[in-house]
């Protein structure tokens, strides 16, 4: 008598095998660093029942096929500067998601929830034409209710408004919540809806970018997420600490055109390109700017190598402030290279982050780059959710980006260059005021927690 539970079991075991060794040359053939091929390789192998799912839900990382359905990203070149332009060691801009510098912007550095909120309400109620925003997280909170708000009132006056949410970070909220909005004329689009065809490798994936576009006029960027957390209209105690930047003059056209590539990609409805335009009113101190757009749909990781040539380039300092540091080998190597040259390295995350995981395995990375010379600073007050780095004096990097593999190499981001000397003092200085809230890390050796470093390190590819 055939036992059906014994064939059943077998040839389970025997698709089990099949399916591990079919992924297991796909990661082999994928252009991944070798510490996330590595990583990869023992959890299908040691662990496959765990390892060959979650990395059918979230292994990918390019997808080749989902970037041809995207439109080329607009660079705009005839609209920007010179690689080398007064010395200014620009970001080549042949590459698709680099954009040309952009001389001829206003930019207002925003270091406080309230007054990024109260600029943001000003934005939006100031919008005449249109108005384009996309969020990683939007809060069922105060603050989420009052932009939502605000956006339905200027699509009551006809305005032409478009919200783009990611459907992980925007998983709780519901249509109930964006009613008014969507009941005004509104439209929202989820960008990678978590329910699809199972197995694309589309989970891990999110659009991590962050941005409110006015007339084609003036944008707000940075990490802010549109939630109480973030920014609002009263600061409470546990409101994390941002940053965010505003901006007007030709900077904001590719801004422009980052969202109506992505927005045409989530909801199939095309926008209209808008033309350079320069800030209103006196100014007197200009800054040039570069956007640069990092994604899966992008080739290469245009962000991520940006950071590395500028790193290789440091003579005197890199300081940089971010909430998560896992880097992949090649920056925490560039890194050491630059202290061990005598470049000031600095790096300033919250002694505690909203995620343990991450925190586990950024001690692998610290103890390292700190006998290297590196200096790391423990943002004491609360959570530190700001992203930026300066460079010399030469450059600034700010915007979505936290100073981790998932969103160098992962996430769709969002950077903005910065190479106007009087914006890189305003940083410096916001900087410095972090660091007084700050202690130096301590590296405390023994067994157990170097046991639990290098295993977080093993790991951290797969965070």
């Amino acid at each position: 008598m055939v036992d059906h539970g014994w064939l059943t079991f077998n040839l389970l075991q025997t698709l089990s095998f099949i399916v591990a060794l079919v992924l297991l040359a796909h990661i082999l053939r994928s252009r991944r660093s070798p510490p996330a091929t590595m990583a990869w390789v023992l959890a299908i192998v040691l662990v496959p029942h765990l390892g060959v799912p979650l990395y059918l839900i979230f292994g990918g990382r390019k997808m080749q096929h989902m970037a041809g359905k995207k439109a080329p990203l607009i660079k705009s070149a005839n609209a920007g500067l010179n690689a080398g332009h007064h010395g200014a060691p620009f970001i080549s801009h042949a590459h698709e998601g680099v954009f040309a510098p952009t001389p001829d912007n206003r930019t207002v550095i925003m270091a406080d929830g309230e007054q990024a909120f109260a600029e943001t309400m000003h934005v939006i109620r100031d919008a005449k034409h249109f108005l384009y925003v996309a969020t990683f997280i939007l809060g069922r909170d105060e603050t989420g209710r009052a932009l939502v708000e605000a956006m339905a009132e200027k699509a009551r006056q006809g305005l032409a408004v478009r919200l783009l949410l990611d459907a992980l970070g925007c998983m709780n909220v519901r249509k109930k919540f964006l009613a008014s909005l969507t009941d005004a004329g509104g439209k929202v689009a989820w960008f990678m809806p978590m329910l699809h065809i199972p197995f694309r490798g589309r989970a891990n994936l999110r659009n991590h970018r962050k941005m409110v576009l006015a007339d084609g006029r003036v944008a707000l960027v940075g990490g802010m997420n549109l939630a109480q957390n973030y920014m609002g209209a009263r600061g409470p105690v546990e409101r994390w600490r941002d940053l965010a930047i505003y901006l007007e003059g030709p900077a904001v056209a590719h801004l422009h055109d980052i969202f109506r590539n992505d927005w045409k990609f989530a909801a199939d409805e095309d926008i209209e390109p808008i033309e350079h335009s320069l800030p209103e009113g006196p100014q007197t101190r200009k800054a040039t700017l570069q956007i640069i757009a990092s994604g899966p749909d992008v080739p290469g990781d245009p962000l991520r190598d940006a950071i590395l040539s500028f790193l290789f380039k440091a003579n005197s300092r890199v300081w940089i402030v971010t909430p998560y540091f896992v880097p992949d080998e090649m920056l925490a190597t560039a890194l050491a290279i630059a202290s061990r040259r005598g470049v000031d390295v600095r790096i300033i995350v919250p002694r505690r982050s909203n995620h343990p995981l991450a925190d586990v395995a950024r001690a692998g990375y610290f103890t390292p780059l700190q006998e290297d010379g590196v200096r790391v600073f423990l943002y004491q007050p609360g959570m530190l959710h700001a992203k930026a780095m300066i460079v010399d004096d030469f450059v600034a990097v700010t915007g979505s980006a936290n100073m981790d593999m998932r969103s160098l190499l992962l996430n769709y981001e969002l950077g903005v260059c910065v190479y106007s000397r009087h914006v890189i003092r305003e940083l410096e200085g916001w900087m410095r005021w972090l660091q007084l809230d700050c202690k130096e890390r301590e590296i405390v050796y023994s067994m157990p927690r170097e046991l639990v470093q290098g295993m977080g390190r093993l790991l951290a590819p797969l965070l």
